[in-house]
């Protein structure tokens, strides 16, 4: 594929990508084979370098330049901490902050891949139906392996690592998020079968949301439900509420004892619960000591902090703590044109295709948001790479919606004031 890449068909490397993004352990079969740990990496390149030589370009939006903006920064904000004697000298992959930083700067390259590629509304229709099946086969082998289990009551060592290979809370903000893709995505489709399949989907990605017995990503899930109903379809508030009232009925024995575990009889806050509040106690300290620029990028891992543990449990909490305020702001705005792009889609477009794509975009990226509160769900490649596809076809699809109906009227102009135009 990345020979096929190279010689005039990047679109193809782009689709043949898409599954591999999040299913890790499927990836990582080919880590048996020469270079294949960076398997991912040469294949993005190798779709770059071939949209390059066919001439491709990426479409005007400034998230492009924000991400260029970010990744400096990021960059910038290792050899600050560095300065602060809190991690090494950012320059070999051996260095754990370097490595960090190489991993998440492939999220852009993905983004700037398919923003390159991605030209046409079939285009855009092939990856949301490969992202379709990617989730299909995510959801089979998470209910497999929630399936093999008893589960007639909650047991913290049946957690699974999921096909994303980081654990369980991972896969769930995963689910999660593309549960209300296309849940939104599927208000605008217009064939019954098409729609009884796709909601399928999505009561299937719910279900097996539920065995991740991830909290954080039963709030997302509420959250963005709730938000749909505004934008679409009223009758879920009504739903969302009446869950609220009647939940410990419905959802399985397993699920209601993880929810109501969150607080022991006496009131007080289950050990990972309570230290997730040590953790963010103590980032406060952090963020106060050095609110501007924080403590640099990729630091955090480094040191020693409650319990031994290695983040913050918290994205927005981690990035004042290692960026600082200037961090904030800049990821503040890139979450904000993402949903900016989103909406006008599904408010601007006439084609139900790009509609659907904007509103499923727009409440999948509001999962997004309420899960990085209960952890890092953002600088995950197998979490976030399928939606930064979506955007970038997002963005193609708003150009092509705002310069079609321009090219109508230029059109419905140009008859009127010449007749013998509609005959050419």
């Amino acid at each position: 594929m990345c020979i096929v890449s190279l010689t005039g068909r990047p679109l193809l490397g782009l689709y043949y990508m898409i599954p591999f993004l999040p299913y890790r352990t499927m990836r990582d079969h080919f880590l048996n084979y020469p270079l294949g740990g960076n398997m991912l990496t040469i294949l993005v390149f190798a779709v770059i370098i071939g949209a390059l030589l066919k001439g491709k370009s990426i479409p005007k939006s400034s998230l492009y330049t924000i991400w260029l903006v970010f990744g400096v920064y990021l960059y910038l904000s290792m050899w600050f901490g560095t300065a602060l004697g809190n991690a090494p000298p950012p320059l070999w992959l051996g260095d754990v902050n370097f490595e960090t930083w190489k991993d998440y700067m492939l999220i852009p390259l993905v983004f700037t891949a398919a923003g390159m590629v991605v030209e046409d509304r079939k285009a855009i229709r092939t990856v949301v139906l490969i992202t379709a099946v990617s989730l299909l086969a995510i959801d089979r082998s998470c209910l497999l392996e929630s399936m093999s289990r008893t589960w007639g009551s909650f047991d913290e060592n049946k957690r699974d690592t999921g096909p994303l290979a980081y654990g369980s809370n991972q896969t769930a903000a995963f689910l999660a998020q593309f549960a209300m893709f296309f849940w939104g995505f599927v208000q605008f489709v217009q064939r019954k079968k098409l729609r009884l399949i796709f909601y399928g989907l999505v009561a299937l990605t719910v279900f097996a949301d539920l065995y991740t017995f991830s909290r954080g990503s039963y709030a997302a899930l509420l959250v963005s439900i709730v938000v749909l109903g505004f934008l679409k379809d009223r009758k879920l508030i009504v739903i969302a509420a009446v869950f609220l009232f009647t939940w410990q009925a419905i959802v399985p024995t397993a699920v209601r004892e993880r929810v109501e575990m969150t607080q022991n009889s006496n009131g007080k806050l289950e050990i990972s619960a309570q230290e997730r509040v040590n953790l963010w106690e103590a980032a406060e300290e952090s963020i106060l000591s050095s609110p501007v620029l924080g403590i640099g990028f990729a630091t955090y891992q480094i040191g020693n902090h409650v319990d031994g543990l290695k983040d913050t449990h918290n994205w927005y909490v981690k990035v004042m703590v290692e960026t600082g305020i200037i961090g904030m702001i800049i990821v503040l705005a890139m979450l904000q044109q993402v949903l900016a792009v989103a909406y006008r889609l599904f408010k601007r477009a006439e084609d139900p295709l790009y509609r659907g794509l904007g509103l499923g975009l727009f409440v999948g990226m509001c999962s997004c948001i309420v899960a990085n509160f209960f952890g890092d769900r953002w600088t995950y490649l197998e979490i976030t790479g399928i939606l930064w596809i979506l955007v970038a076809a997002a963005i193609r699809a708003l150009q092509l919606a705002e310069t079609e109906p321009a090219t109508e009227s230029a059109i419905s102009e140009a008859v009127a004031a010449n007749p013998f135009l509609a005959y050419r």
